[in-house]
């Protein structure tokens, strides 16, 4: 059973937050705009894993971008253990930089081809100037066996490793300046099924023993229900659902979560699900619908739905959704 409450003030909090890119599709045209993250607003616990999912494209990415202050909000604020850090200072985020690390999708292109992973997994102390030479080779040899490699693998180059044990690489790297947060840009996804498991094991290892906190980034659901205590649903830049995970998925209330769980293949051929097809293709998020962004394909939507943007309300303990129909 994942835990479902937590009354410590959270590590992380956003309130509000957007981003749009500007567009200029030619010079006789004004400039547009995507809007790719609007008014999100959701807080994560220290030790805790909160999974974010949705299609791609609908801005989950670029969430964890934000988060990371690797792109600059247009609209709302961060607050990250207490301190906002929407307007911070290089000098405070090269600070920040070293409590919150990033693993990306896919790891060959996080590693230079050029370098050897004991190196590149030792940049990150230099760069922080985290102890000296021989303390940091020594941490190297420690991180690579926490993470499943052998300590004489040290002077290899990337591609003379696995996809699964490239990622290994990776979350070693991230782990070389003690972190405290740790944003999963789909970590996952680009694995095989049978490594997929064992580093959601490992990363669940990892947690325990480091009292990491995870921003979990993913599309598939069934991945996020192993790793994550609560799980955000996103469509085109917009919070739809909020819920601790068992709950999401026993009661989802949007029809886009109930969608979205109902297209998971079931292990159990006695228990037939009903498979609910969305119609139509997703909207540009250039030019978004008015009302609720996901009205156009929604099998239960009424005239409000058209008119009146639905606001984030809670209809239980711990689970907000925003759909005028939800109770």
């Amino acid at each position: 059973m994942h835990e479902t409450g937590n009354h410590q003030a959270p590590l992380l909090e956003i309130h509000q937050l957007a981003k749009k890119f500007p567009v200029r599709r030619s010079f006789l045209q004004a400039k547009t705009y995507v809007q790719a993250v609007s008014n999100l607003s959701f807080t994560i616990h220290n030790g805790e894993t909160y999974g974010l999912v949705g299609e791609s494209g609908c801005g989950k990415s670029t969430t964890g971008r934000l988060l990371l202050r690797l792109q600059d909000p247009t609209a709302g604020n961060i607050t990250y253990n207490g301190k906002d850090i929407t307007h911070a200072r290089e000098s405070e985020l090269r600070q920040l930089r070293k409590d919150i690390q990033i693993v990306f999708q896919d790891p060959y292109s996080s590693l230079n081809p050029r370098i050897k992973i004991g190196d590149a997994i030792r940049e990150p102390m230099n760069i922080f100037r985290i102890g000296d030479p021989g303390s940091r080779k020594k941490r190297v040899y420690e991180l690579l066996q926490k993470v499943g490699l052998q300590q004489d693998q040290y002077d290899r180059y990337p591609h003379e490793f696995s996809g699964g044990q490239r990622q290994r690489i990776v979350l070693a790297r991230a782990l070389a300046v003690n972190p405290r947060f740790l944003v999963c840009d789909e970590p996952v996804s680009a694995l095989d099924v049978s490594v997929q498991s064992q580093i959601l094991n490992l990363l669940q290892q990892l947690q325990a023993e480091y009292q990491l906190t995870y921003l979990f980034i993913a599309h598939d659901l069934s991945v996020v229900r192993h790793i994550s205590q609560r799980i955000g649903v996103m469509y085109l830049g917009h919070l739809v659902e909020e819920a601790p995970t068992d709950q999401l998925f026993s009661d989802p209330a949007h029809p886009y979560t109930q969608a979205l769980l109902s297209a998971i293949p079931t292990t159990k051929p006695n228990r037939r699900r009903e498979r609910i097809v969305l119609s139509g293709d997703v909207p540009s998020p250039i030019h978004l619908p008015s009302g609720c962004v996901f009205h156009p394909r929604c099998p239960a939507a009424i005239p409000s739905c058209r008119e009146v943007v639905p606001l984030m309300r809670m209809i239980s303990e711990h689970h907000r959704v925003a759909c005028h129909l939800a109770k």
